[in-house]
């Protein structure tokens, strides 16, 4: 609702814009023709041939091209825009006005292209620049978001730390308290402890290995497992291509739990999570899957920074560099986020 408020807003605003320099424009140009019925169907034209142009150059031509450092390609782009536009607006004007041919060689070229082409030159200029303007203070503001985000999660993480070397120091007494014939708990209370290590020690940094962070998956995962009977079945895989490249650390573990936060309980049927990873065409694609029933309660909530949480992450760190989709069904519910690498 709150988006949806926005861009009416926000559509709202552009269309005030428009029909204030509508008018002014009609203003200060009716005298100029014949009628003012004349005067209004030019004004009209003329309008939409610069709002086509404003929109086309910020939305299409900036994004693509200019952004993508293809600079040449967009000032081609750009000046076939203005010349062809120009050439069609002056064409519907002149069949308005009832002047001479527009495409004659004859009479005022230089002023035809002096009225024309330089006006919309340097107007879909300023159309443009106040496109990079805000872009950029939208970029800034952004910038300040993560740098504050970054602050108060490092901020938590030195709050979390009670005395970490004593923290291992019981694990190890306790490991060593189990009888070594229970090497389920044993195992267990390993890849507990190399979790621990891993969030406490490896995941303060901007990136980290993937391999790594596919370890800590693991873990957990196994986790989990022991958690479940046999009517719980988990999948586990990852493609060999996934390798020798970085992610920001704790990035997919709140997907996973919650995929075992709101598996299924069906004493009947298929209990499951499936987890998948792939690279291919320059894209890391994660993919998360569980049962699910609509109405019942789910099983016990797991720590993490929830689903809102890490999607806020990725607009910040991933800006228009990944894609997040989410199927939700009566009976599952499916994540596949892509992420460039």
């Amino acid at each position: 609702m709150h988006n949806a408020a926005f861009f009416i807003k926000y559509k709202l605003n552009h269309v005030i814009f428009w029909l204030l320099i509508f008018g002014l424009w009609f203003m200060l140009r009716y005298e100029d023709y014949d009628t003012p019925a004349i005067a209004f169907k030019v004004t009209f034209v003329k309008l939409v041939d610069l709002v086509l142009m404003v929109y086309i150059t910020n939305n299409l031509l900036i994004p693509f091209f200019l952004y993508k450092k293809k600079y040449g390609v967009f000032i081609l782009l750009f000046l076939i825009m203005i010349l062809l536009s120009s050439a069609i607006k002056m064409y519907i004007v002149g069949q308005l006005t009832h002047d001479p041919p527009i495409f004659s060689t004859g009479g005022d070229l230089k002023g035809r292209i002096y009225d024309n082409f330089i006006p919309h030159f340097f107007l879909v200029i300023a159309g443009a620049s106040f496109k990079l303007m805000f872009d950029q203070l939208n970029l800034q503001k952004k910038m300040a978001e993560l740098a504050k985000d970054k602050a108060e999660a490092e901020l938590n993480f030195l709050k979390s730390q009670i005395n970490p070397h004593f923290l291992f120091n019981s694990l190890n007494s306790v490991y060593f308290l189990i009888d070594k014939s229970n090497a389920d708990a044993r195992q267990a209370l390993h890849k507990f402890s190399d979790m621990l290590r891993y969030q406490l020690y490896e995941a303060n940094g901007e990136k980290i290995p993937i391999e790594k962070e596919i370890g800590y998956l693991q873990d957990y995962v196994h986790l989990q497992q022991l958690r479940k009977d046999e009517n719980y079945k988990v999948q586990f895989n990852c493609s060999q291509e996934v390798k020798n490249f970085s992610i920001e650390p704790l990035l997919l573990i709140p997907f996973v739990e919650n995929a075992f936060k709101h598996i299924s309980h069906k004493i009947q049927g298929d209990n499951f999570v499936k987890l998948d990873m792939t690279r291919s065409n320059g894209y890391f694609e994660f993919t998360v899957e569980n049962s699910c029933e609509k109405g019942i309660d789910t099983t016990e909530q797991h720590g993490g920074i929830g689903m809102n949480n890490v999607k806020r992450r990725l607009e910040l760190l991933y800006p228009g560099t990944h894609q997040l989709n989410i199927i939700d069904s009566d009976d599952r519910f499916k994540i596949d986020l892509k992420l460039k690498i």
